[in-house]
């Protein structure tokens, strides 16, 4: 007969990694391009400028924003209570370091994106996020 102790720390690690597979599964997906005055779940197109919104708190979320190219566009991260290491942004390719507020909201202005993947991480580069720019 098998250790039930054993064969109980084997389901709930089973349960950890099955839980844990459902969130990075259900997150980690890019929103679909969908109609008019929007690109994705987080980007939308107001005034003739594009917003993307990203959460700020134990990484970022959405890790991946599909945007549109050459549209003025601002990267605007919302934080509730964040404390950890995504509170500092960086896009090295735009040479862009923001400190971000434990709660609140704040807008990077990107200027027209050009087409590619736009890289940005945390202030430690443990959380990295990326912004798809197509033409």
């Amino acid at each position: 007969m098998k250790n039930p102790l054993v064969i109980f720390g084997v389901l709930i690690v089973v349960g950890f990694i099955g839980v844990g597979w459902l969130m990075l599964s259900s997150n980690s997906g890019a929103p679909s391009p969908a109609s008019s005055g929007t690109t994705g779940g987080n980007v939308s197109i107001v005034n003739g400028q594009q917003v993307i919104e990203i959460t700020a708190k134990g990484g970022y979320l959405p890790r991946v924003s599909n945007a549109k190219a050459g549209i003025p566009t601002i990267l605007r991260f919302n934080t509730k209570g964040t404390f950890d290491c995504s509170s500092q942004v960086r896009i090295p390719s735009m040479k862009i370091s923001k400190s971000l507020p434990s709660s609140g909201t704040t807008d990077i202005a990107l200027g027209e994106l050009q087409p590619g993947v736009l890289n940005g991480t945390c202030g430690m580069g443990m959380y990295p996020f990326e912004i798809d720019a197509q033409s």
